[in-house]
This record gives structure tokens, C-alpha cells and sequence, in this order.
């Protein structure tokens, strides 16, 4: 029987350069020989996709907090079912740019739905699927949201355009869930160079891998 693979996300305010990271850990796990797939939430699959249209799109902006952890809950299972599920049954590395932590962070705390009440939601979504390992991107607001206004090749969605208030919110959470699940989440300094950022989350990666 395939061992089971292993299910490692990534998470952490907007502009903490989790992408970057999770390029650079995917090329240096194939270039180990391993099995490896990198992925996305919202997002992933088709259907999971056109979901995250919906929640980013900017035009959205009267969408109701509950509806938007509804709608992040739904891609998630259905990107659990379609692609994280099969991959970890066929031993494969699975690296998940956000996970449940995000829904925790973003509208439990920072939306003010309740962390309890968007932990049950998301629950019922993914059943007892969890990650092996989370690594948190730790940088200030401040200075993720100045890498994004910074990079013009990326697209300003929804999320970002969220008040400074609304995204030390998330901050804010994001320790909450850390001291909810410190068995699980490590924490990098998301300020460092990529280099540096780079070096650390492999080191993370392959102390889970020995």
C-alpha cells in the first residue's frame, strides 16, 4: 500500500511572499526526487476557481461576511475532494498556498463571524483533513500591504483594498490561531530577504521529510 503523502500550507497576511517561497521549495523537492504538487485556495480546480472569481472579484464589495466564508468553505471542499485528497493517497507532497487557517484569521477574527462558528463551517467541509504542517508568513501589515503597492504586475483584488484596520485584523488573528495549533505551525520572519525566507521554510520542509 502508497503511504500517504504529506499535506504542508502556507499562510499569512497579504504581501508576505508565500508564493516566492513555495516556487522555490517546489523546485528544490523535485530536484530531491520527491513527488510534489503545488496548489491554491481559493482556487486549484476549475469550480474552486471560478468561487475565488467571485470572492476577489473588486466589484463585490457588498458581499455579506457570512457569505464569504460560505463561499471559501465550498472551494475548499471541493478542491479537498478533487485534488489534495488523491494526491496525499498517492504519496505525493502536496504545498497549498492557504488552507483553513485563512478562513480563521480572515472572517472568523478579522470579518468578526466567530473563530468557533467558522471552525464548525469548515469542518463540515473538510472532515478531519488537516495539514501536516503549516508555516506562517510573519510580517506587519504595513510592510506586506507596500510589497503589493510596490509590484505592479500584480492585481489588486478585494482582500487587498481592505482598510489597514481590517488587515492588522487579520494579523491579529493569524496569532490567535498560532496559539491555537502550535503543534502544527511554524513561524517565519516573512521581512527577511527571499533568500534568507527561502532558506528557512526548506529547512522547516525537510526536518518533516527525515
Amino acid at each position: 500500500m502508497e503511504q500517504r503523502g504529506i499535506f504542508i500550507s502556507f499562510e499569512g497576511p497579504e504581501g508576505a511572499g508565500k508564493t516566492t517561497a513555495i516556487a522555490n521549495v517546489y523546485e528544490r523537492l523535485k530536484a530531491d526526487g520527491r513527488q510534489v504538487i503545488v496548489t491554491r485556495e481559493p482556487g486549484g480546480i476549475t469550480i474552486s476557481e471560478k468561487i475565488r472569481s467571485i470572492i476577489l472579484d473588486n466589484d463585490h464589495g457588498e458581499m455579506d461576511g457570512r457569505t464569504e466564508a460560505l463561499l471559501y468553505a465550498a472551494a475548499r471542499r471541493q478542491h479537498l475532494v478533487e485534488k489534495i485528497e488523491p494526491a496525499l493517497r498517492q504519496g505525493e507532497i502536496v504545498l497549498c498556498d492557504r488552507f483553513i487557517d485563512s478562513s480563521l484569521a480572515y472572517q472568523g477574527h478579522a470579518r468578526g463571524l466567530g473563530m468557533e462558528e467558522v471552525l464548525a463551517i469548515n469542518k463540515f467541509a473538510i472532515g478531519e483533513t488537516m495539514p501536516d504542517l503549516t508555516i506562517f508568513f510573519d510580517i506587519l501589515p504595513e510592510a506586506g500591504l507596500a510589497r503589493i503597492a510596490s509590484n505592479k504586475s500584480r492585481e489588486q483584488n478585494r482582500l487587498d483594498n481592505e482598510s489597514l484596520r481590517f488587515h492588522h485584523a487579520v494579523y491579529e488573528g493569524y496569532q490567535q490561531v498560532l496559539q491555537r495549533y502550535p503543534e502544527r505551525i511554524r513561524s517565519v520572519d516573512a521581512s527577511l530577504s527571499e533568500e534568507e525566507v527561502a532558506e528557512k521554510v526548506w529547512k522547516l520542509i525537510y526536518s518533516q521529510l527525515i
